[in-house]
């Protein structure tokens, strides 16, 4: 029997698990959503108990779809949606409290206070102070459950990003691990030093024995008997990155969009650290045999969500399919704007209090038009991203795309108009699991190295800039209007 790879593909709003073969090959793939909690305005919450049995339900529903023995199985991989903060008891198992997700902006007065830190802050981790990180979700909890912080100082108490509660479940508890990208974005880990920060769990008043043990992406995370014998975990890394590893994006310069719930452009900065002077994160590409990758990143908090709020909230469409239909047929001469911030605003404004808007709306306005003026909005915050990188003197040339948004033909296309750069979209757009299938490859030596890695990619389209009038300073003008 041949060797496959699974991936476990944790996402925002759903669960994936992905078969896919020793070359890389999508075989094959089963899906679960599971609910959103919003219990005060700006709180967004998971439940991690319901994400572990999305985890178990849909590995164990693609694995007898195909009639597949753990044998079969060279080894797992994880990525995970990143940030999203779980506090467990290790002696139960049990979460203390729902999830705290990467959007959530409860923590906005706290990083308020903490202010005076900033450069100290960015210099460490190259992150900017924002209730989007992990470090003030872990002192909220600490602060605000009945019994965490005696948990903590009893040596009970575990902290994991999603990657590591999953890891922990899968392997019974004797696994308590990360990978070096999900550690970076915890706002608690030195990049240049590649270590947990003294100063930084001071100040956020994290005690130490919570935390992981922080790997390269392709590692040995343990091994899980799910399927029946033993199967390695080999590969780990947060979705950004595992995209960018998905789109083969190995060399300096070279970079990468994904448009899930969120958007998030990485460009690889290659062996450097580059700081950036607008407002972009610095961040860990990846580190593989201890040789670390460092990137530049954009985070735009709301895309594919405001297509499903359209969808859910307001009752637009029935599938976010029609959104490309919608966008054509809508008026040419219409001058609505939408700023989609729902969750406030991330890169480069960084501000945790805005509020999204609808601006230009008249008795002729459709659900067309609307439709179209947000999913443009996520090219005009792409189009911030963008030259934010060029002015951080970053080398950028075009932008390989992935996600779900990307099935989207209008949207690409316009996404390049508005960019002015070739655009670029691979055969199979969700690179995240793709990502982590090949660092479990590479793991389980099914893949030799980048170059083979490389090779396997594969092209679904170009799209190419065409000139075009648009409405990105009005949308600028906009942004101002609703920043707080």
């Amino acid at each position: 029997m041949e060797e496959k790879i699974i991936s476990i593909d944790q996402g925002t709003s759903s669960t994936r698990s992905v078969l896919y073969s020793k070359r890389g090959e999508l075989l094959d793939s089963s899906q679960e959503e599971f609910e959103q909690y919003f219990p005060n305005e700006g709180w967004v919450e998971h439940n991690p108990e319901q994400i572990w049995k999305t985890v178990e339900s849909t590995l164990m529903n693609v694995v007898e779809k195909n009639d597949i023995s753990c044998n079969e199985v060279a080894s797992i991989g994880i990525t995970n949606q990143r940030e999203t903060t779980v506090l467990w008891d290790k002696t139960t198992g049990r979460p203390i409290s729902n999830a705290i997700v990467w959007q959530d902006r409860r923590t906005s007065e706290f990083c308020d206070q903490l202010s005076s830190d900033l450069d100290l802050i960015h210099k460490k981790t190259g992150l900017i102070l924002d209730p989007y990180f992990s470090a003030t979700k872990i002192n909220w909890l600490l602060k605000n459950v009945d019994g965490a912080r005696t948990l903590a100082e009893k040596g009970d108490l575990l902290f994991g990003t999603i990657d590591t509660f999953l890891i922990w479940k899968l392997t019974n508890g004797k696994s308590h691990k990360t990978d070096i990208t999900n550690a970076s974005r915890t706002m608690l880990y030195d990049i240049v030093n590649q270590k947990w920060d003294d100063d930084l769990l001071k100040m956020f008043e994290v005690p130490r024995q919570i935390l992981p043990e922080v790997c390269d992406n392709a590692s040995d995370f343990g091994s899980t008997s799910i399927l029946g014998g033993e199967v390695k975990i080999g590969g780990v890394a947060g979705d950004q990155q595992a995209a960018l590893i998905g789109q083969c994006c190995f060399r300096s310069g070279e970079t990468k969009s994904t448009y899930g719930t969120g958007c998030f452009v990485i460009v690889n900065t290659g062996g450097e650290c580059l700081f950036s002077n607008n407002k972009l994160l610095t961040t860990i590409a990846y580190r593989l045999n201890d040789e670390i990758t460092y990137a530049l990143e954009g985070s735009i908090f709301v895309a594919g969500s405001a297509i499903q709020w359209l969808r859910d909230n307001l009752n637009f469409f029935e599938d976010a399919s029609e959104t490309e239909n919608l966008s054509k047929d809508a008026s040419e001469d219409s001058k609505v704007l939408v700023v989609p911030a729902l969750t406030g605003l991330g890169a480069p404004y960084w501000d945790a209090n805005a509020r999204g808007a609808i601006f230009g709306l008249t008795r002729d306005t459709s659900i067309a038009d609307i439709t179209k003026a947000t999913l443009e909005s996520i090219t005009y915050q792409s189009k911030d991203l963008i030259e934010a990188i060029k002015a951080d003197d970053a080398y950028f040339e075009k932008l390989m795309i992935d996600g779900g948004m990307v099935a989207n033909d209008w949207f690409c296309q316009k996404l390049a108009n508005i960019l002015e750069v070739e655009v670029e979209r691979p055969k199979i757009i969700e690179t995240t699991s793709l990502g982590a299938a090949y660092l479990a490859g590479l793991s389980a030596d099914l893949f030799e190295d980048f170059a083979s890695l490389s090779k396997l990619r594969q092209v679904d389209k170009t799209f190419k800039p065409k000139k075009e009038d648009n409405n990105y300073s009005e949308w600028s003008k906009a942004v101002q209007k609703i920043l707080t």
